[in-house]
């Protein structure tokens, strides 16, 4: 199958996908303890009716096996979008929930690397969720910076101030003022 045949499907789950789907999940609970070591020895794999009908999984397609069964044990539909490893700007800056000019100023800065086809930008998807996941850890870092521990005999200006001074190292380290 091409790619160009693979189109965006929702499946609804039914009461007998359901029950399917949670005997998977108490299948891969009761083997969870034997991971990580089981599964970098045997790997994963899917059976089927066959003795001979056993296809070997990464474990990427076995993640993702495992939160269409979580999500449709949940009752939840599951739509599955087939997408290009390969995108345009205006695909990233979307994926990125920034604009495409601000997308622009970011790979000029060199935060992201890309390909030029003709006069056209294309990024690679693994590198956007890379950059995506590196910039969460950043702001999830800078609030922890942030947050002051609350002492009781501290003044609300002593929080204050220490709070801003807070503030003022994490501009400092992010290279803001």
């Amino acid at each position: 199958m091409t790619a160009s045949t693979l189109t965006r499907e929702t499946f609804v789950p039914t009461v007998a996908d359901a029950g399917t789907a949670r005997m998977i999940l108490a299948s891969v609970r009761s083997h969870e303890h034997d991971a990580p070591a089981a599964a970098a020895e045997t790997g994963y794999s899917l059976s089927g009716p066959g003795p001979d009908d056993i296809i070997p999984l990464t474990p990427e397609i076995f993640a993702v096996l495992k939160k269409v069964a979580e999500a449709m044990d949940d009752g939840l539909a599951v739509t599955v979008t087939p997408e290009t490893t390969t995108l345009t700007t205006q695909q990233a800056a979307d994926l990125l929930g920034v604009s495409r000019p601000t997308l622009i100023r970011l790979l000029a800065g060199g935060a992201l690397p890309y390909e030029r086809v003709g006069s056209h930008r294309r990024l690679q998807l693994r590198d956007l969720l890379d950059y995506r996941e590196k910039r969460r850890q950043e702001q999830y870092d800078a609030l922890a910076a942030t947050s002051v521990e609350l002492e009781e005999e501290e003044g609300l200006e002593a929080m204050l101030e220490r709070l801003r001074e807070a503030r003022r190292a994490v501009g400092r380290r992010y290279g803001h003022r």
